[in-house]
C-alpha cells in the first residue's frame, strides 16, 4: 500500500479511538452525577397520648358586690357610670339628707333634755340622802329619789345612743366603694326612692379574675386533677395558668354540664371582664408520644427503626425507636427520635443509608 494512503487514514482512526474512550467514561460520570433521591418526610411531634380538651368560657371577677344604701331615702345624685374604675372609699351616690339632718337635730335636743333631767334627778337624790342621814327623810323617799336618778341616767344613755345612730344614718346617705374595682351596673337614678339594702351599684373587684366554663361530667376528673391554662381570644398566643376554685355540686338541668370557675392569678389589666377565653385541660398523667405513619417503620431483625433525613446535607440516619402501640395506619412511639426530626414516611424498604436524599415534601400528623 502506498505510504500516502496509510497516513491519510490516521486522523479517522484517532477520532474513532477518542470516541470509544469517551463512551467508556460516560457511565462513571453519569453515576457520579446521579441526582439525590427525593423523599417524603414527616416531622416528629411529641404530645400527650390523651388529647387536650378545650372549652369556651367568659372572664368574670371573682368577687362582684351589689352595693346599696343602709338607710331609705330619695336618691339625690349618682356620681359614677358603668365602666368607672373606683377606689376604696370613693363616693358612688348620695341620698337627700334633709330628713336625716332633722333626725340628727331631734336627737341632739333629746340629749340636751336628758342631760337636764339627769342633773335635776341627781341633785334630788343627793339632797334626799343628806336629809336621810340627819333623820329628816324616810327610806321610801330615798328609794324614790334613787329610782328617779337611775331612770334619768338611763334616758341620758338612750339619748346618746340615739344621737350616734342618727349620725351614722347621716353618713350612710353617701354610698361609697368598699374596695377597688370597676362599676359593672347602675340600678338607681336621681329622684328614685330606694329602700334600705336595695341594690344600687354593682362593683366588680379587680384583685383576681377567673374564667367560667361548663364542664361535661365525663371530664370532671380531669378538671379536678389536670393542668389548666387559659388564652383570651384577643391575644391567643399568650397563656395564663389557671386553678380550679369552684365546681358546681349539681349539673345544669338543661345542658347536663357542671359550672366550673378557674382562678387566673396571673391575669393583668390586659384581661378585661367579659372577654371570651379558651380553657384547655391537660392530663399530666398521660404519657407523651409521637404519632407517625406506619409506612415509616421497618425492622431488619434488630428492632423497629426509622430513617431520619437531614434537609441541609441530604444524609439519612437509621434510628431505633420504642413503640408504644400500633393503630390502623399509624404507630405511636415514645422515644428514639427527637422533637422536630424529619422522618422518611414512604419507601424506607428501598432506601440506602449511604445515598443522599432530597426532601421534596412533608406530612403533618
Amino acid at each position: 500500500m502506498p505510504r500516502q494512503t496509510v497516513f491519510s487514514h490516521l486522523p479517522n482512526a484517532l477520532v474513532a479511538i477518542s470516541a470509544l474512550a469517551l463512551a467508556a467514561c460516560e457511565p462513571t460520570t453519569a453515576q457520579q452525577q446521579a441526582p439525590a433521591r427525593p423523599v417524603l418526610v414527616t416531622p416528629v411531634r411529641y404530645e400527650a397520648q390523651v388529647a387536650d380538651r378545650s372549652f369556651v368560657g367568659t372572664i368574670r371577677p371573682r368577687i362582684e358586690s351589689d352595693l346599696g344604701f343602709r338607710v331609705a331615702g330619695k336618691v339625690a345624685k349618682r356620681l359614677i357610670e358603668v365602666g368607672t374604675h373606683v377606689e376604696a372609699g370613693q363616693p358612688l351616690a348620695a341620698l337627700d339628707e334633709v330628713d336625716l339632718k332633722l333626725q340628727a337635730e331631734q336627737a341632739k335636743a333629746e340629749l340636751s333634755a336628758a342631760n337636764g333631767n339627769m342633773a335635776q334627778a341627781g341633785a334630788a337624790e343627793t339632797r334626799t340622802r343628806e336629809l336621810r342621814q340627819k333623820g329628816w327623810s324616810t327610806d321610801a323617799q330615798l328609794d324614790q329619789a334613787k329610782a328617779a336618778a337611775d331612770e334619768a341616767r338611763a334616758r341620758l344613755d338612750r339619748a346618746e345612743r340615739s344621737l350616734d345612730l342618727t349620725k351614722n344614718n347621716l353618713s350612710y346617705a353617701t354610698l361609697v366603694a368598699d374596695a377597688p374595682g370597676v362599676v359593672t351596673a347602675t340600678l338607681v337614678e336621681p329622684g328614685q326612692v330606694v329602700a334600705a339594702g336595695q341594690t344600687a351599684i354593682r362593683v366588680a373587684r379587680l384583685a383576681e379574675k377567673e374564667v367560667v366554663v361548663a364542664i361535661p361530667e365525663t371530664l370532671l376528673t380531669r378538671a379536678k386533677a389536670g393542668r389548666a391554662r387559659v388564652s383570651i381570644w384577643s391575644d391567643p398566643d399568650r397563656q395564663y395558668v389557671a386553678t380550679l376554685r369552684e365546681l358546681a355540686p349539681s349539673a345544669d338541668p338543661m345542658t347536663r354540664t357542671y359550672l366550673a370557675k378557674f382562678s387566673m392569678p396571673g391575669a393583668g389589666t390586659e384581661v378585661q371582664l367579659g372577654m371570651t377565653a379558651t380553657l384547655t385541660l391537660s392530663d399530666e398523667a398521660s404519657e407523651r408520644v409521637a404519632r407517625l405513619p406506619l409506612s415509616a417503620l421497618f425492622d431488619q431483625g434488630d428492632g423497629p427503626s426509622l430513617y431520619v433525613a437531614d434537609r441541609k446535607t441530604g444524609a439519612v440516619t437509621r434510628k431505633h425507636v420504642t413503640v408504644k402501640s400500633y393503630e390502623r395506619n399509624d404507630v405511636l412511639i415514645t422515644g428514639g427520635v427527637a422533637e422536630g426530626d424529619n422522618v422518611v414516611a414512604l419507601g424506607v424498604q428501598k432506601l440506602d443509608p449511604n445515598e443522599k436524599v432530597r426532601v421534596v415534601s412533608s406530612l403533618s400528623f
